[in-house]
């Protein structure tokens, strides 16, 4: 005989974050983003999702993620507790313009799915010659970049 503790209490915090999408919800997608130097790299959770059933769009500087988690019980299952979001999911950001959307790279691994994009050509830091009028020296100072 198992015997289970009840909170009533805790379960209308439960059902009325259920109903109304309590402020106390985590994001469904949680994502990890970071430049490591030419490219930057993003990290979506999606415990529960199948490679097969992600998919990811760029369009200018969107990314667009759309991820399908199914149920693991069946239909005739008795189910006792279910607080895992289930079916179509998705999630957008927005990306610099400092970045090449046209050679994304994408990966899935446990369950966290992987992009790097690199940084456009003409966003990474580059030499410009500088002449000097005075004494027709030529010296080379590099340019900063500012953005990130």
């Amino acid at each position: 005989m198992t015997l289970m503790r009840s909170d009533p209490f805790r379960e209308l915090d439960r059902f009325t974050e259920q109903v109304f999408g309590g402020t106390r919800t985590r994001s469904i997608m949680p994502v990890e983003a970071y430049r490591r130097g030419d490219e930057v790299c993003v990290h979506v959770d999606l415990p529960g999702v199948a490679p097969e059933d992600v998919d990811v769009a760029i369009e200018r500087n969107v990314v667009t993620i759309r991820a399908t988690r199914r149920p693991l019980h069946a239909a005739n299952d008795e189910v006792i507790i279910d607080e895992r979001p289930q079916g179509e999911l998705s999630r957008q950001f927005f990306l610099g313009d400092h970045l090449d959307t046209n050679v994304p790279k994408a990966s899935f691994s446990r369950g966290v799915l992987t992009l790097r994009i690199p940084v456009s050509e003409e966003s990474k830091p580059r030499r410009v010659e500088v002449l000097s009028h005075d004494d027709d020296q030529q010296r080379v100072i590099e340019a900063q970049h500012t953005g990130t």
